[in-house]
């Protein structure tokens, strides 16, 4: 598998342009009833044709059997391996709402949560409430002092919020509070090294009294941490790939991340059809597009399996913006997987379709899971994909003598 240090080697610059349209969480499993997934069972007429002009393939986001949370799943898609560019969910989080962090903060992305009164979490998202619900909630988190750091509570979207501890000798070597299943109470935090001991006695000090804040707020009575880190230096795709990146993403994390590799985040709104629009809108200033799709994979997570399969069916129907610009390469898969039967991430490979002049269309007829089995790229790791995007767009020259 070729590095980054290498690929660099062999990267140019040239006119042409890779969309690459992520569909967060696409992949599923068949529901009991009809026996297909959300994408067999969607309409997807667009979708379908590009499978059959391009070259299909499944793709493993991290390695076979492992469930990927989504920032390792999106840099193995960027062409990041995410054993060795690994990063935590705060960082992501505080990049995405343009949160000034400093030299040695350290961040954590939290959850609003309900517990009943044994303690035990019944809703690792409190039910979804409002963003509005969410930055009064950090108001009152924000009131919590801590000896010897600065705190700071943060609104992201929604349930999700960021805790920044900014102070002397801080560490992001901690465990998560969050159980990342119901039915559990939450778990201490726990230093994953002796210098990150003072942290981590904060951190369990700020959810004790985050408890205590939030005790009469209901649903949203508990908090649930995870993802704790540090602001990293990763090699930017500009200089790795010679390309002028951009993202559009409406999700802050996801915003956050494109960031962290060097793409400049383009302002959108948040429906597909103003994500398309903004592609079509900023087209001619770039020549590489993250273009990422959230709501199936919060479709997935709350077990909606028909709310998936429609979301799917508003891509496609947005997709024929992205036809009309034509860019060379045209690539369409998820990071990982979300079955709505499973309400939550999954190990199963993604689908996969690339289309571009210079592909050897293989036999597959329609977008699905079933389909992209049998495709000519068979299951491949998802860290092949950036050179598979710039071969196809023209954009490497020869490896060697």
């Amino acid at each position: 598998m070729i590095s980054l240090e290498q690929i660099r080697e062999v990267a140019i610059p040239s006119p042409s342009k890779i969309v690459f349209l992520v569909i967060d969480g696409l992949g599923g499993l068949p529901h009991p009833e009809i026996g297909k997934t959300e994408l067999e069972t969607a309409q997807t007429p667009n979708l379908d044709n590009l499978a059959r002009e391009g070259i299909c393939g499944l793709t493993e986001p991290v390695s076979p059997g492992i469930t990927p949370g989504s920032a390792p799943a999106h840099l193995a898609l960027f062409g990041y391996d995410p054993f060795r560019f690994a990063i935590g969910r705060g960082v992501l989080e505080a990049l995405g709402i343009d949160f000034p962090l400093q030299q040695g903060d350290v961040v954590a992305r939290g959850n609003f949560c309900t517990v009943n009164d044994k303690g035990i979490v019944v809703d690792r998202r409190a039910g979804r409430i409002s963003t509005e619900k969410c930055a009064a909630l950090c108001q009152q988190l924000g009131t919590i002092k801590l000896d010897e750091v600065e705190l700071v509570v943060s609104p992201v979207k929604e349930h999700r919020f960021i805790v920044v501890f900014r102070g002397s000798n801080l560490h992001a070597e901690l465990s998560d509070s969050d159980p990342h299943q119901i039915g559990m109470a939450p778990k201490q935090i726990v230093a994953l090294s002796p210098k990150a001991n003072k942290t981590a006695a904060l951190a369990n000090e700020f959810v004790t009294k985050a408890r205590l804040t939030l005790a009469n707020s209901h649903p949203a009575n508990m908090v649930l941490l995870r993802g704790f880190s540090q602001r990293p230096h990763f090699p930017l795709m500009s200089e790795v790939y010679k390309l002028k990146p951009a993202a559009i993403a409406a999700y802050p994390m996801y915003r956050g991340l494109a960031k962290l590799v060097g793409m400049e985040v383009l302002d959108t709104g948040v429906s597909i059809e103003e994500e398309f629009a903004t592609l079509s809108q900023r087209y001619t200033e770039y020549d590489f597009f993250f273009l990422h799709i959230k709501q199936a994979d919060t479709a997935g997570e709350d077990g909606n399996f028909g709310r998936k399969t429609k979301i799917i069916e508003e891509v496609d129907a947005a997709l024929p913006q992205l036809l009309k610009l034509n860019p060379e390469v045209i690539i369409v898969t998820g990071d990982h997987s979300t079955p709505a039967l499973l309400k939550g991430h999954s190990w199963h490979p993604v689908p996969f379709l690339l289309r571009s002049p210079w592909c050897r269309p293989d036999d597959v007829a329609e977008f699905s899971e079933r389909a992209c089995a049998k495709g000519s790229l068979g299951r491949f790791p998802a860290l092949d994909i950036m050179p598979l995007a710039m071969a196809h767009a023209l954009k490497l020259v020869k490896f060697g003598a």
